[in-house]
């Protein structure tokens, strides 16, 4: 006789991350796990401790942890990640996709590269340590190119705040100084998009829903920034670049942020780690479910477990 079990999938979150919005985050999904079928852990990178290469991360708990067979990976915890791969498992979103959505500049270019619209960036220089004096002879180039005002973006960040708008050429010199020694680099300002943007979810290349993003007191349109969201129909165009964004980045879902120009859409950015609460207030659409069916549908290809989720 033939023993049937329900697939298992590890909801892994950072360890030092668990605030109200992560916690929210990992109980929905946990939910929808559940609904799905799956037989869903939740666990954080405090658990699991990436080792050599070939081999499947240990566990840092004393209980013994079932055969995972897919992890949805709510990190940016990268040799855990590939880590898991390496041992067999399949992880959503891949550590490639993560990798590079967590660095704007790596995502820039990985967007440009595929030939997608962008706003027009610059790359500030690079510095191993923040200088004593820093020459700032390179920001008349920026300016030439981009104009003011100018966004300047760190290379790592998350819900826009480390997004900046500097309006005159002593501010973008301050923000240069104050941010020296990290990876940053400055894009050209959409004036006609100014305080709005477009976050389109993307699933398995598929658009399953979209909400216009708005705020009236600042550059930026983050819910966490104060920004207001109402349901949007995306456009043909919305549609097609989002998903040849999710495509680009190699992720299996993604939320796509969509400036609106003149001249047409162009890719803000790519998160990798879409919280969906907001799009879900704002659309009456439940991403969760859709993300359970394609981990479901890549699992049977990848791997046999008999008795999956129906």
């Amino acid at each position: 006789m033939t023993t049937t079990r329900s697939p298992v999938l590890l909801i892994l979150g950072n360890g030092h991350m668990q605030t109200a919005k992560f916690l929210d985050y990992q109980d929905w999904i946990h939910n929808a796990a559940d609904k799905a079928g799956f037989t869903a852990i939740t666990a954080t990178n405090l658990d699991f401790l990436a080792g050599n290469i070939g081999e499947a991360p240990l566990c840092t708990g004393e209980e013994k942890m079932p055969a995972i067979d897919a992890v949805l990976f709510a990190d940016k915890d990268l040799p855990l990640a590939r880590a898991f791969e390496a041992s067999g498992i399949p992880v959503f979103n891949n550590s490639q996709a993560v990798g590079v959505c967590d660095h704007k500049g790596q995502m820039h270019e990985r967007l440009a590269a595929s030939g997608l619209p962008t706003p027009d960036t610059v790359f500030a220089p690079f510095l191993y340590q923040k200088p004593k004096e820093m020459d700032l002879r390179f920001l008349d180039a920026v300016i030439h190119r981009l104009g003011l005002p100018i966004v300047v973006k760190e290379a790592y960040g998350s819900f826009g705040e480390q997004v900046h708008l500097a309006q005159s050429r002593e501010e973008l010199e301050a923000l240069t100084l104050s941010l020296a020694g990290k990876p940053f680099l400055f894009q050209a300002f959409i004036k006609e998009s100014r305080g709005e943007d477009l976050r389109l979810n993307v699933i398995g290349g598929e658009v399953i829903a979209a909400m216009r993003r708005t705020s009236e007191t600042d550059f930026r349109a983050n819910v966490t920034a104060g920004g207001k969201t109402a349901p949007h129909e995306p456009t043909e165009a919305e549609r097609a670049l989002a998903i040849a964004a999710s495509r680009a980045v190699c992720a299996d879902f993604a939320g796509v942020d969509l400036l609106r120009t003149n001249d047409g859409p162009v890719i803000c950015e790519v998160n990798t780690n879409p919280h969906i609460r907001s799009i879900h207030e704002a659309t009456g659409i439940d991403i969760a479910p859709h993300m359970m069916a394609w981990i479901d549908k890549k699992i049977r290809q990848s791997v046999q477990v008999e008795g999956g989720p129906r």
